[in-house]
């Protein structure tokens, strides 16, 4: 094994370790009492029950990720990489064609693998915990339209980028990056219009005191909405959420149903002051602009290592191609998107903090905002007390409890808009 295949294997490895080692010490910390800030949002059953939803739902990712990990290796050291790219050449299709089949093939077989793993989830655990509303034809038409969204979008984008990195020469990346983030951008635009509405009927907001309270509050705040939307949550899960999505006229909110249902007029308005904040403070052009970066970045180091014959000796390919380089790339580039990730996630917390800073701040009732995210926690049986190596590693919201803390100081006319209290992690 040469320094490329041992730089995969050793990432591969130490990831897994270290989200053993985080899960553990997660189950660890979650055996605390129940708070005292959630006793009365909180009973004795509901919190053993958010804490067997915890440990069902870990024990059961660990599994997954160690199957994934497992079936990786075996389809590596035995000859997968290679023996794939060999049937697919002998039907002699162009490099570009080709390419298309050998990703389209990879990605099908991750699918089934993941298939059974989504299957018990959906109809074994969530249903288990109350969560589950998906019917088996729901969850058969959501595969059915994933994939045929990939066939119409996925592959002509794969193969515009696999075009890219086999004609247009030493400046492919800067093709491909420009080409690719066109593309994005174009879909974050439709998205709402033409791709969200095949998974979910998006029903304008009726007339009442929750719309007008809406408006009132977007008017204060400049924030011209085009429509206030009541998403059917409740036609897949029990757990609820809402968001902003869309740019420029196409800006819009979504409220799932199964929000509505459970909270007041103060603490919706609330949850969606939060959410403008986000646009208010230009979180979404900063998680833009850094996805395109890391983008162009990726791009670029691709490029430095396309059709290197030590990397594709890595994964023992006899032939070299702009596919395998894309794919095995990928894996070469995953110890740096992890570390990104890490970071990202910090960042992100930092966001979640200042929209509610802003939400509390432009919304007479803010303090709402705290009651929400109680019920939100009971409702959707969250991890109350998680461990700061785990909350460092995934969370890209800052845990509830210390929301809570600060929103109840900034209700309460405190400092707590000083850097200290707003701070990085």
């Amino acid at each position: 094994m040469n320094i490329f295949g041992a730089v995969v294997l050793f990432t591969l490895l130490v990831t897994f370790l270290v989200k053993l080692v985080s899960e553990i010490l997660n189950l660890n910390a979650a055996e605390a009492g129940l708070p005292d800030e959630f006793k009365g949002v909180f009973d004795e059953d509901a919190y053993r029950k958010s804490r067997d939803y915890l440990k069902v739902s870990t024990i059961f990712s660990l599994f997954g990720a160690a199957v994934d990990l497992s079936v990786l290796l075996l389809f590596w050291f035995l000859g997968g990489f290679n023996l794939l790219d060999h049937f697919l050449r002998g039907f002699g299709f162009q490099p570009i064609a080709t390419g298309v089949l050998y990703i389209g093939v990879l990605l099908v077989m991750q699918s089934l693998i993941d298939l059974p793993f989504s299957v018990y989830k959906t109809f074994v655990i969530e249903e288990k915990f109350g969560f589950n509303k998906t019917t088996p034809k729901v969850f058969a038409g959501d595969i059915l339209k994933t994939f045929l969204l990939a066939l119409l979008i996925g592959t002509p984008l794969l193969g515009a980028l696999l075009w890219f990195f086999e004609e247009t020469g030493q400046m492919a990346w800067l093709w491909a990056w420009g080409g690719i983030t066109v593309v994005s951008l174009l879909l974050q635009y439709i998205a709402p219009t033409w791709i969200m509405p095949l998974f979910n009927k998006f029903v304008p907001l009726e007339e009442g005191e929750l719309k007008s309270a809406i408006m009132q509050y977007a008017d204060k705040v400049h924030f011209p909405l085009t429509g206030i939307y009541v998403l059917d949550g409740s036609k897949r899960s029990a757990k609820a959420n809402a968001f902003f999505t869309g740019f420029g006229k196409r800006k819009r909110i979504a409220l799932f149903d199964t929000l509505i249902n459970n909270h007041p007029v103060d603490e919706l308005v609330a949850v969606l002051a939060h959410e403008i904040g986000h646009f208010k403070k230009k979180h979404i052009i900063v998680n833009l602009i850094l996805s395109i970066s890391n983008l162009g970045a990726l791009f670029f180091l691709l490029s430095l290592v396309m059709n290197n014959r030590e990397l594709f000796d890595a994964f023992f390919m006899k032939d070299l191609s702009v596919y395998g380089s894309l794919i095995f790339f990928s894996l070469l580039y995953s110890p740096v998107e992890w570390i990104l990730s890490i970071f990202i996630q910090a960042l992100s917390r930092k966001h979640e903090y200042e929209a509610d800073f802003f939400a509390v701040s432009t919304y007479d009732q803010g303090a709402a905002l705290g009651d929400a995210l109680k019920k939100l926690s009971r409702n959707n049986l969250s991890n109350l007390t998680p461990h700061p190596l785990y909350v460092f590693l995934n969370y890209s919201h800052p845990p509830v409890m210390q929301r809570i803390m600060r929103i109840r100081k900034l209700s309460a006319g405190s400092n707590a808009n000083t850097p200290e209290l707003i701070d990085f992690l």
